[in-house]
């Protein structure tokens, strides 16, 4: 387990190996292509240092890469703001937000699909501002309002990866006890319930519901992320948000191992169909 800047430059160091591998090259005459020491390829592919996104170009270059999709993607991983044209946008609240989040944004921003089980609140992707709000002034003790409007700007901004092109492609199992938390009264309730069925009807995004009648399941343990990437499944990863910081699972272990249990969940849980349904009537006072 460590912190996502790690495992980028480790999951980047990794396919950068591969792919000089690939191209027949060993780690000497790629530095001297490149015009560097040796040593400065072996510090990039084992993760101890990170690489410019025009240093990758370089190396990228002198591998044969020309799938613009992969070179995109480890051009993010290795912090380029223009890769794609898409600009970093919450540098621009570095005085508000803890590394530990802004990596999670990174990551999210990154990612082509995201699964989630949430156990306890409204995923971020679909809060509405006033449920955003509620859960933020509870979550953070002693926020002014400048700093809680700038954290509310944050959650609504990181919405947009849902309205990209291509979107993020988002699939949510929910404990019923997200449904029935009263967060923020029941006017913000009622209007975030009905903000979930608008979501869970565009098609970029699979929600369902794990009623209470479901018993005991695997996600007892509490809520997970698992971050999926284009082009390779090795730079997934798994994300387990604590109170005070973030756990990043790399190894295809635990990937395997949350994969198959949100398999399960959503084996369990209603259909996307009943699960409408189902909020329709928790909105409705059933």
């Amino acid at each position: 387990m460590q912190n996502g800047p790690a495992v980028r430059r480790r999951k980047l160091g990794a396919e950068l190996r591969m792919l000089r591998t690939c191209a027949g090259l060993t780690s000497g005459e790629a530095a001297r292509l490149v015009g560097w020491h040796q040593s400065k390829v072996s510090r990039i592919e084992t993760g101890a240092s990170g690489v410019k996104p025009a240093d990758l170009r370089l190396l990228l270059d002198a591998y044969g890469v020309r799938d613009g999709h992969l070179r995109e993607l480890l051009l993010m991983l290795a912090g380029s703001e223009d890769a794609g044209g898409r600009h970093r946008w919450w540098h621009a609240y570095r005085g508000v937000l803890p590394p530990t989040y802004r990596d999670f944004i990174s990551l999210e921003s990154q990612a082509s699909a995201m699964r989630t089980l949430e156990t306890t609140v409204v995923p971020g992707l679909l809060q509405t501002a006033e449920y955003a709000r509620a859960v933020t002034r509870a979550a953070v003790n002693d926020l002014d309002e400048d700093r809680l409007d700038a954290l509310v700007e944050v959650r609504l901004a990181r919405q947009d990866v849902l309205r990209s092109d291509p979107p993020l492609v988002l699939s949510a199992v929910l404990d019923e006890a997200v449904l029935r938390r009263e967060v923020g009264g029941p006017g913000v309730m009622a209007r975030q319930l009905e903000r979930l069925m608008e979501a869970a009807r565009l098609p970029q995004v699979r929600l369902q519901v794990l009623p209470f009648g479901a018993g005991a399941h695997v996600g007892l343990t509490g809520p997970f992320v698992i971050f999926s990437f284009p082009s390779t499944s090795d730079l997934d990863v798994v994300v387990l948000d604590q109170l005070t910081s973030s756990l990043y699972l790399e190894r295809k272990e635990d990937l395997m191992a949350y994969s198959e249990a949100f398999n399960t969940l959503q084996f369990h849980a209603l259909s996307p169909e009943d699960s409408l349904d189902y909020i329709a009537g928790i909105g409705d006072g059933a």
